[in-house]
């Protein structure tokens, strides 16, 4: 793949993570009953940082999980026979809660999809939100973000890359094209 331009970098991740921040406090009147979960892999740092940066706004803690949604996902056959399930934490109950989940990338909808119906499996939450760094538009379900960093339209032979960190060495969004 080749690298096309640099979307958004550290810096610009950071305050797209803050703006994410302020408004899931906005629009849910605060953070009561409010819980936090990332979409294994880069989902993760994102809700962690969105937690974080809820906690020094508001000085309240809210729930935290991760989730990992392989066999939750309708094209387990195109990624192979053995495919590589990650842990789930999610020590909290989930029922009555706003829950919002947190992914890096939204691009056909299929993911969250995946995620939704993992989250229902383990009680009923009062409403679930979707909260994304990059919105990339294509959808092939009825699924839209409740709180987005940046939106980039894409052809389908691109690719966005994001990287955090804590799992990658450092924090930029790309957009590459496929060769």
């Amino acid at each position: 793949m080749t690298e096309k331009h640099v979307v958004l970098d550290e810096l610009a991740v950071k305050r797209a993570l803050m703006r994410i921040s302020h408004e899931i406090i906005e629009r849910n009147k605060g953070t009561e009953n409010l819980a936090l979960i990332g979409i294994i892999t880069r989902g993760l740092p994102m809700a962690e940082q969105i937690c974080k940066n809820i906690e020094s706004i508001d000085g309240n803690k809210v729930d935290l999980g991760w989730i990992d949604i392989t066999l939750y996902r309708d094209d387990l056959s195109e990624l192979g026979y053995t495919p590589t399930v990650s842990n789930t934490k999610i020590d909290f109950d989930v029922t009555g809660k706003t829950v919002v989940l947190c992914d890096d990338v939204l691009y056909t909808g299929r993911t969250c999809r995946a995620a939704i119906e993992a989250v229902l499996k383990m009680g009923r939450p009062k409403s679930i939100q979707l909260a994304v760094l990059i919105d990339r538009g294509h959808r092939e379900l009825p699924i839209r973000a409740d709180f987005v960093g940046k939106n980039i339209p894409t052809s389908h032979n691109e690719v966005v890359a994001v990287q955090f960190a804590a799992i990658d060495g450092q924090t930029i969004v790309k957009l590459m094209e496929k060769e």
